[in-house]
């Protein structure tokens, strides 16, 4: 059955229909929820993710000012909106279990959805609000504009860059506009900042926010003669926290399955995998919900858990990514259904990523990565090896290059890296072995990376020359000679030969 029938003979999701759902539905009076939080950048993640966290501390009676008010900046954003809008800012968000078996809940911690190109200025007035004392933020890796070969703030996006040089009563366009607008109201009516709580996938979420926002800042106070920035600076916390929780884009089958087996008709369902975790540093400028009573790990220091989680489980998506979809698999499931590609993604985790890591306090780190393992083999979540592979020139240097370099540095072992690398290379070609074409999604890069891919075999080494991605490793002759076997052989023999040739090597 197609989703548009499901849908006819389901109960459409609002407010007004709860009471009839058979599964369950948010336990509080969400007419006494107040918004106390404003997320920028409301995706799949952060529905199955902070928001389910806040869902699950509103149900057990607690901090309920600290709902949710989501904010898109582009856009892109209205077609959430309006379902959203549509559903009361309900949706429904169904775990999928490798047995087969779903569980799912409707989640009710968000209570308003505003578009910002629609009305700015009801974005601001809501950033302006005294009760806000948090702002979060999942705007994906590249929404940070870092320059990767400086580590610099980057300018040059027509967004940032128009809000750079707008006069302050101009409507912003991004979203660090909405944000250092937000703030410099704030100032000005004399009221405290909020924390600005990055829960984006990449490391020193909260040191990257707190940089590149402040750079973004000064750029500002530079054009219009003020000087928010330093007060930005001194007064604004900006925590690091590592977040985790496999979720793939909804689909059209997500939402029939969602009507035929539950009677619930909802437009934009979110799905995930059963596991889920948040370790959170515990700095905040005016409070914060008691996130540590509904399952979040609030901790003094975050770095090692966010550098086991980047290392093992994000770079281990590139291993497989690349290399699976060159063998023929489509799904990261297939992959993890091989013994041979178990085996490599075992040995990167347990040769090359975790000498890289420091101590983990109370993590037992081979259960970790063994659990991993499981929770890419899940069937029923059907990640896509073509997700995990897009952006990636925002994915392997923050996530995989550092363990190289660190590696490197110690005589460690890189094989497993190289190959991952000259993987990626081999796939930004954009044809596989079959012959057929391949979309290299990479916003920015695209045709700069596949350029360079398909300059094999007369510049070997042509991808690796791009410094903004990976620095000097072009340099370094042990990695190059590792990078260029393994590119000839994926171009010779394929992937799997590839893979068996490091295997065998091990």
């Amino acid at each position: 059955m197609s989703a548009d029938a499901a849908a006819q003979s389901a109960t459409a999701l609002n407010r007004a229909t709860l009471s009839e759902l058979e599964i369950p539905v948010p336990s509080y009076d969400r007419d006494t929820l107040r918004v106390g939080i404003v997320h920028i950048g409301v995706g799949g993640f952060h529905r199955a993710h902070q928001a389910m966290y806040l869902d699950r501390l509103f149900a057990a009676g607690r901090d309920q000012d600290w709902a949710l008010c989501g904010v898109g900046v582009l856009d892109a954003d209205r077609a959430m909106g309006e379902v959203l809008h549509r559903q009361d800012e309900l949706y429904t968000l169904v775990e999928k279990h490798a047995d087969g078996s779903r569980a799912p809940r409707v989640i009710g911690s968000m209570v308003e959805f505003l578009v910002g190109p629609d009305d700015p200025e009801a974005v601001l007035a809501r950033m302006t609000d005294p009760a806000v004392r948090i702002v979060s933020l999942t705007v994906t890796e590249g929404g940070y504009h870092v320059n990767t070969a400086t580590g610099e703030f980057d300018p040059s996006e027509a967004a940032v860059a128009h809000d750079i040089a707008s006069p302050v009563d101009d409507a912003p366009t991004s979203a660090f506009g909405y944000l250092v607008e937000a703030l410099r109201r704030r100032r000005a009516d004399g009221n405290p900042p909020f924390t600005v709580m990055s829960c984006d996938n990449i490391a020193g979420n909260g040191d990257v926010a707190h940089r590149m926002i402040t750079a973004f800042a000064r750029l500002r106070d530079d054009a219009l003669g003020t000087d928010l920035a330093a007060w930005i600076e001194r007064e604004v916390p900006f925590p690091n926290s590592m977040v985790d929780r496999i979720t793939p884009r909804t689909t059209d089958a997500d939402r029939a399955e969602l009507a035929e087996r539950f009677g619930v008709d909802d437009g934009w369902p979110v799905v995930c995998e059963p596991f889920c975790q948040w370790v959170l540093e515990d700095t905040f400028v005016s409070g914060r919900p008691a996130f540590d009573e509904a399952g979040v790990q609030v901790v003094a220091d975050v770095e090692p858990y966010e550098l086991m989680k980047l290392r093992l489980l994000n770079a281990s998506h590139q291993a497989i990514a690349y290399l699976g979809y060159l063998a023929g698999f489509r799904y990261a499931h297939e992959v993890c259904a091989d013994d041979e590609f178990v085996r490599f993604v075992r040995g990167y985790m347990d040769d090359e990523a975790t000498p890289t890591l420091l101590p983990v306090p109370g993590v037992d780190l081979d259960e970790y990565k063994s659990t991993l393992i499981s929770r890419f083999a899940n069937p029923e979540i059907r990640d896509t090896l073509a997700r995990l592979a897009a952006e990636s020139s925002d994915r392997i240097p923050p996530w995989l290059v550092p363990v190289i370099r660190k590696n490197l540095e110690n005589g460690g072992e890189v094989e497993r890296s190289a190959l991952i690398v000259a993987a990626w290379a081999r796939y930004a070609e954009g044809v596989d072995e079959d012959g057929a074409p391949i979309e290299v999604v990479d916003t920015g890069r695209a045709e700069d990376r596949i350029a360079a891919a398909r300059r094999y075999p007369d510049e070997p080494l042509a991808f690796l020359e791009d410094r903004s991605l990976f620095g000097d490793l072009v340099d370094d002759e042990r990695f190059t000679a590792a990078y260029r076997r393994h590119l000839d052989r994926l171009h010779t023999d394929g992937a799997r030969a590839a893979l068996q040739a490091v295997l065998a090597g091990a």
